[in-house]
């Protein structure tokens, strides 16, 4: 999944104004709180929240703390309803941090070594495998080409 990011300016049920960036992702991430770690779907993230999707909804103005991968940070609930949290982080993020690895083209893998026919099959041998792999493929039917190498 990408990353849409988009600006909110009002939140409609919930006081105050948000004017940060926020960027719509759907990604694995865990609330710790005072009763114990919570699973959950983080579902758009900002430098100062994030919303979090979960089974187990704390109530608003809990202290958390926002965990995902190497990221921790101290938050609160600001609301809950629905079986989503929006948390307020304590202090501002980089979000660009916990988004790094979305939309980064993956390396494409190494090709597979060329086959070039039997005359690469004694490639990388010295003079003596060589011979001995000439023995053997004789004894086998088959007919290697010889190498000047």
């Amino acid at each position: 999944m990408g990353v849409e990011t988009f600006l909110t300016s009002t939140a409609s049920g919930m006081n105050g104004k948000r004017g940060a960036r926020r960027a719509r992702v759907l990604l694995a991430a865990k609330i710790e709180t005072p009763g114990g770690r919570i699973d959950g779907r983080l579902r758009d993230i900002s430098r100062k929240g994030a919303l979090i999707e979960c089974a187990t909804v704390p109530p608003a103005g809990t202290e958390v703390t926002f965990v995902r991968g190497k990221t921790t940070v101290p938050a609160r609930i600001a609301w809950a309803a629905d079986g989503r949290v929006g948390l307020e982080f304590h202090y501002m993020i980089d979000e660009n941090e916990l988004l790094v690895h979305i939309g980064r083209a993956k390396e494409p893998p190494a090709s597979p070594p060329r086959y070039e026919g039997r005359s690469a099959i004694t490639l990388g041998m010295n003079a003596k495998e060589r011979k001995l792999a000439k023995a053997w493929s004789v004894t086998v039917g088959l007919n290697l080409p010889e190498r000047g190498d």
